[in-house]
């Protein structure tokens, strides 16, 4: 009888607890019972100053905010990648304690922060003071990592991800842009390999080649070429600062671009090779480094790579007027009105098939080069067919066809050589024509 009333009281006493747990349990704000101590309280991103990091490999760095930028102080002077440096600043003001491992350690190389295997501290805005944080090993688990704060005792816990975050090496602090030039105001580029200079100009939004000939550029071809000299970065530095740049073959560079825009030249070196990379340097800086050695061959093209092969600008919708001469046959569409009351006449003054013109311009100004050569081939000295094409408000454009079969050739009356193209869009060309006669 004993041992049921010691059991109905212990399930009174449970049922009590269960509820006190329940009630109380249920009142406490759950985002309140997940969140974790910050490392740093009241630490902004943007407050921070300056920044020393001694790496795992002994090496140190020195960072200062300069404006809206970082630079580079020690161990050599050097515009800092801001959105590395960016990734430290702001892991630095959300760092959070996962969990506290010892209050009190009395060995602290077991947790590999006596040496730290990464040393770190800033300064904050208007203090003159740095904080500091020490980070060591990974836990057994891999899943975090020993860190600790000089003035406090206490070792903590902080996720793994942020050690190779904070463990960061001079060169991968620093901008490793190969070449820092304004593109928006670029408004020309020289290549010069092996004696040889190619020169683009821009006129507004459009590229031309200016040497070795006269002719347009191909936008996207263009653009693809700024994008690679202000995209590709340094594989690793080789020298500071050089002062005998004939080790790396840069007193007589292999090639060397130069950007010019907005009262501002930028000019890339590319030297000799090493082990399968190229020696280069920024003639604004002093340090050497290297780059891969697709850079230089994609730099390395003919002109006639960046040749637009479009061979009409006009397009059917910017085209108002067409003159075509084919053999003894002389055809002359004039576009008038906009909109539903847009029409073409002949030159009688006669309304013709506005599809049909719609159809010859879309398959004239599709015909593309598919090679350049450098010469005007005989068959173009007595054309098959010779279109002039007006368009915008005054612009006017000539592109003669000649040849045979398969070997159609094309050139415009303003541009260098000829055109080799391919033979069915000239041929779908010319049966529109003969619709419209």
């Amino acid at each position: 009888m004993g041992g049921l009333r010691s059991t109905i009281v212990l399930l009174v006493l449970l049922v009590g607890i269960g509820s006190y747990i329940y009630f109380v349990e249920s009142e406490r704000d759950p985002a309140a019972a997940d969140a974790k101590a910050k490392a740093f309280t009241e630490l902004p991103a943007d407050a921070i100053e300056e920044i020393r990091i001694k790496n795992a490999d002994g090496e140190t760095s020195h960072l200062q905010r300069v404006g809206d930028k970082w630079q580079i102080l020690e161990p050599n002077k050097a515009d800092a990648d801001g959105g590395v440096v960016g990734t430290v600043t702001s892991n630095l003001s959300t760092l959070e304690v996962q969990r506290v491992v010892d209050e009190n350690p009395s060995d602290l190389k077991q947790f590999g922060l006596e040496p730290a295997r990464v040393d770190l501290s800033f300064r904050l805005k208007d203090q003159k003071e740095f904080q500091q944080l020490l980070v060591g090993d990974k836990t057994p688990t891999g899943g975090d990592v020993f860190a600790k704060r000089p003035n406090e005792k206490r070792v903590f816990l902080i996720s793994s991800y942020l050690e190779s975050i904070f463990n960061k090496s001079p060169f991968d602090l620093r901008d490793k842009s190969v070449l820092k030039f304004d593109r928006a105001a670029t408004d020309r580029i020289t290549v010069n390999e092996g004696g040889s200079a190619i020169e683009f100009t821009r006129n507004g939004m459009d590229w031309s080649i200016a040497k070795p000939i006269s002719a347009r550029a191909d936008y996207a071809a263009i653009e693809g070429l700024l994008t690679r000299l202000s995209s590709t970065f340094m594989q690793k530095i080789a020298a500071p600062e050089a002062t005998n740049l004939g080790i790396y073959g840069l007193d007589r560079p292999a090639l060397t671009a130069t950007v010019t825009g907005g009262g501002q030249t930028a000019t890339l070196a590319i030297g000799r090779t090493q082990e399968g990379a190229r020696f280069a340097k920024d003639s604004g800086r002093p340090e050497v480094f290297t780059v891969e050695e697709t850079l230089f061959t994609e730099l390395a093209k003919d002109a006639p790579d960046y040749r637009r092969k479009d061979l009409f600008d006009a397009r059917s919708f910017t085209a108002n007027r067409i003159e075509i001469r084919r053999g003894a046959d002389m055809l002359t569409f004039d576009k008038s009105g906009t909109g539903e009351a847009e029409m073409w006449k002949n030159a009688a003054g006669q309304t013709v098939d506005l599809m049909k013109v719609e159809d010859l311009l879309s398959r004239l100004t599709n015909i593309r080069a598919v090679t350049f050569e450098n010469t005007v081939p005989a068959s173009l000295k007595m054309p098959s067919l010779t279109v002039t094409v007006r368009f915008d408000t005054s612009k006017t454009e000539t592109v003669t066809f000649g040849g045979s079969g398969a070997d159609i050739v094309a050139a415009r009356a303003d541009e260098p050589g000829a055109a080799k193209i391919d033979s069915m869009p000239y041929e779908e060309a010319v049966k529109a024509v003969d619709a419209l006669k």
